[in-house]
């Protein structure tokens, strides 16, 4: 088979070793042989070896020593920066490729009230518009060490304030009192905010200071005298709200279905922003995959729905107070 001219001006490559790019590459961004040696674990020799092997391929000076320094030359300036975008690429294509095996799949951690009661019913809408990506997902109580496990994204409740990681504002929290609208039907008044001392305050463990702050915030602060009841997770503190056992304090966002067919009310135009808010991280620099960025970008957009629909709704509850 005859290969024209033009075939191999683009099989032929003139292409110097990679090592002796990687040296070249090292020492110009050091400004110094051994510092460059340093950095890649071999002696400041090997360097400059591989250097006047670079320079004798190219037929230029790329370096002129000054007072211990590597300087670089006008060539080696020029040389640098694409030398630099190339390795970069190669660097990209080379962790695209590891990644490629499992590339349809994103290993999510989320914090538990979040995975149950915001992200499980959505998934169908994710599956419908984006079919071939797989989420695993698992309930998380901390931070992810991104580097030492396989999880790929996860979900935070926080202040933003995480090392190595990149973070996606999703949403701030709003603490409301909810209940099961049967409890505004029943021998019990429910009138006023004073009016929560004669009915059982549902408690979850681990946020026991909610219902004290929000009292507090409208001068009631003699809540001892109420019945209480206390469960380990927001789940189980909600559920026992919808069977009428008493006012829970939620994140208005946990509970929008609820409030929406009716199985929970907002008894009172009652608030308390903790400062907290969810995040959606990953480990700082990594590239993403195609997975990754269709989460990403679903959530987001998902969010910012939900966040004009809650706003509607409780303009609507203040209208309705007034």
């Amino acid at each position: 088979m005859k290969i024209s001219n033009h075939c191999r001006s683009i099989v032929i490559r003139q292409l110097p070793p990679l090592n002796a790019l990687r040296c070249f590459e090292a020492a110009a961004r050091k400004g110094s042989f051994n510092q460059a040696a340093e950095e890649l674990y071999v002696t400041p020799s090997a360097v400059s070896h591989q250097i006047k092997t670079l320079e004798e391929f190219l037929g230029l000076k790329l370096f002129r020593r000054e007072r211990r320094k590597a300087m670089l030359t006008a060539a080696g300036e020029k040389y640098l920066s694409s030398i630099q975008h190339a390795l970069d690429e190669i660097d990209s294509a080379t962790r695209r490729l590891i990644t490629a095996p499992n590339i349809s799949v994103v290993n999510l951690a989320v914090a538990a009230a979040f995975l149950t009661r915001w992200l499980v019913p959505r998934l169908g809408q994710f599956q419908a518009q984006h079919p071939d990506v797989e989420l695993r997902l698992s309930a998380s109580v901390g931070q992810i060490d991104f580097q030492q496990s396989d999880t790929d994204m996860a979900i935070y409740l926080g202040h933003g304030e995480w090392d190595d990681v990149e973070t996606h504002f999703l949403r701030s929290t709003t603490i409301v009192p909810v209940c099961s609208p049967r409890l505004l039907e029943g021998d019990k008044p429910l009138e006023t905010l004073q009016d929560l001392k004669r009915h059982t305050l549902i408690h979850v463990a681990s946020r026991a200071s909610e219902w004290p702050q929000i009292m507090a915030q409208t001068g009631i602060t003699d809540i001892g005298s109420a019945k209480s009841l206390t469960f380990s997770n927001t789940s189980l503190a909600l559920g026992a709200a919808m069977e009428g056992l008493g006012i829970a304090l939620s994140d208005i966002g946990l509970v929008e279905r609820e409030l929406q067919y009716g199985q929970l009310v907002i008894p009172f135009d009652l608030q308390l922003n903790t400062r907290k808010a969810f995040y959606l991280v990953y480990q700082k620099n990594r590239p993403l995959t195609y997975s990754m960025e269709a989460f990403r970008d679903w959530i987001l957009a998902e969010m910012e729905t939900q966040q004009a629909q809650l706003a509607e709704q409780l303009e609507e509850k203040r209208a309705e107070g007034n």
